[in-house]
């Protein structure tokens, strides 16, 4: 099982660190872009998928320092975004 890049190109395998760290470099530059400079963060919500190809194991990690029932309301919101 092959970690996929962006976009799900297969056979993207650079440094597990190094992955997560550039998808939230691309997120600020897009919310910088969409808002400028004058903005702050709010809650945070991370979904990541850990592959471990050489077990073939798949687990997603979500982490949300906040009340369950906010976190959750917030995923309903990303999933109608989404068009879910």
């Amino acid at each position: 099982m092959e970690a996929q890049g962006p976009g799900g190109d297969e056979g993207f395998t650079p440094d597990a660190r190094g992955r997560l760290m550039q998808e939230v470099a691309a997120q600020m530059d897009a919310i910088e872009a969409d808002h400028g400079e004058n903005f702050q963060i709010g809650r945070v919500i991370t979904v990541v998928e850990v592959l471990k190809p050489a077990t073939e194991e798949l687990d997603l990690r979500v982490r949300a320092q906040m009340l369950p029932w906010v976190a959750i309301g917030m995923l309903e919101f990303a999933k109608k975004s989404l068009g879910g």
